[in-house]
C-alpha cells in the first residue's frame, strides 16, 4: 500500500513531446492570446518560455480521468469514493461534484430549492450566515466524507449565508505544463464559401463568404509537465491515517492515468511521453505503476469504507430551479 511520505511536498515531472512533427498548440486566453514568458535558465541565460496548460485546465484534465464514459459517474477503479450527484425533477441525471466546475460550491447543489447539502453544512459544521469561526480542518473532513475528489482539488463555497464565504480548501494536487527554448509558427488558412465568396447573404459576421484566419503554433527544444502534492497541506488537516494514504494514492492514480490517456490537449496539441515519470523531490522516492496504484486504490476504498471514512449514503440533489417572486 502506498504509505503517506514524511515530507512536506511531492514533486514530480515528465518530458513530452508531440506525437507527430514538431509544432504544437498552447492554451490561450481571451483578449491575451498565448502566454510567452522569460524564463532564466541554469546558466543564467533568459529563455523564451510558453504555458502549454495552466494549472486550473490541469484540474480538469486530472479530474477528467475519473469519469466514466457516460459522462455520469465514476471509472471502475473509484466505485465507492463519495461524490455527490445532482438529477433533475424527472430524476434524470444532470451534473455531479467531479463534473461540475465549483465542485461541492456548484449553484446546483447550493441554489436550488432542495437544500439537502446546505442543511447538512449548516448543521455539521455551524455554518450560517453570521461570522463564526471558520474550522478547516472539520471542513476538510466534512468533505472527505461526502465528496473526496474535492480535498485534492480545492473547494471554496463563496456563499454569504455559509459563514460569510469564508470557507476554503487549497489545491493539495497541482500541475502544469510548460515548454522552453520556443519559437512561433505563424500560418493561416480560408474558411470557404463555394456559393458566394463575397458574402452578400450577410457577410462574414454571419459566417457567410470566403474568411481568412491567422493561427500561431510553437515548436520548442523542451516540453515538460509538472505536478505537485502538497503533503503538508493534506497533514494540516487531521485527518485519519486511511485518509491521507487514500488521497495520496489517489492523487498518483490521476497522474499516472493522465499520463497514459489524457495527453490529447487540442487537435493541434497532441502530445506523448518522452521520458518516464520522474521523481524531483524527494529523490529517493519511486511512484508505483499505474496497474499497481489501480489495486492499491481499490483496496484503499474498501478500507475506507469498513471503517466508516466516507458516508454510508452518497448526496443526491434533486435540481429545481428558484423561482423569485
Amino acid at each position: 500500500m502506498v504509505t503517506f511520505l514524511n515530507s512536506d511536498r511531492l514533486l514530480l515531472e515528465c518530458q513530452l513531446e508531440p506525437v507527430q512533427g514538431s509544432r504544437f498548440q498552447p492554451t490561450g486566453f481571451p483578449s491575451l492570446g498565448s502566454a510567452e514568458f522569460s524564463s532564466v535558465s541554469s546558466d543564467n541565460k533568459n529563455t523564451k518560455s510558453l504555458l502549454v496548460e495552466s494549472a486550473q485546465s490541469m484540474a480538469n484534465r486530472l479530474e477528467a480521468v475519473c469519469v466514466n464514459s457516460e459522462k455520469t459517474g465514476l471509472v471502475e477503479t473509484l466505485y465507492g469514493i463519495p461524490i455527490i450527484t445532482v438529477n433533475d425533477e424527472n430524476g434524470e441525471f444532470l451534473t455531479n461534484s467531479v463534473l461540475d466546475a465549483h465542485r461541492m460550491n456548484s449553484s446546483y447543489m447550493l441554489e436550488g430549492k432542495d437544500t439537502t447539502l446546505v442543511e447538512m453544512l449548516k448543521k455539521e459544521l455551524s455554518m450560517d450566515d453570521k461570522m463564526c469561526a471558520v474550522n478547516i480542518p472539520k471542513f476538510a473532513k466534512f468533505v472527505f466524507e461526502h465528496d473526496t475528489n474535492s480535498v485534492l482539488h480545492g473547494l471554496f463555497l463563496a456563499r454569504p449565508n455559509l459563514s460569510g464565504g469564508r470557507y476554503k480548501i487549497t489545491r493539495s494536487l497541482s500541475s502544469f505544463i510548460e515548454a522552453t527554448d520556443i519559437q512561433p509558427i505563424v500560418s493561416g488558412g480560408v474558411k470557404l464559401d463555394h456559393l458566394d465568396a463575397s458574402g452578400g447573404d450577410g457577410g462574414a459576421e454571419k459566417g457567410y463568404g470566403h474568411i481568412p484566419y491567422s493561427k500561431t503554433e510553437y515548436s520548442a527544444g523542451s516540453i515538460k509537465v509538472y505536478f505537485n502534492i502538497d503533503l503538508s497541506l493534506i497533514r494540516s488537516y487531521h485527518l485519519d491515517t486511511l485518509a491521507n494514504e487514500l488521497l495520496l494514492t489517489l492523487a498518483l492514480w490521476k497522474i499516472r492515468t493522465f499520463l497514459k490517456t489524457g495527453l490529447r490537449l487540442r487537435t493541434a496539441c497532441d502530445l506523448k511521453i518522452k521520458d518516464e515519470l520522474m521523481v524531483t523531490y524527494p529523490k529517493d522516492y519511486t511512484v508505483p505503476d499505474l496497474s499497481d496504484l489501480d489495486s492499491e486504490l481499490k483496496e484503499i476504498i474498501k478500507k475506507c469504507n469498513d471503517e466508516g471514512l466516507f458516508t454510508k449514503e452518497q448526496i443526491t440533489i434533486k435540481y429545481t430551479r428558484k423561482v423569485k417572486k
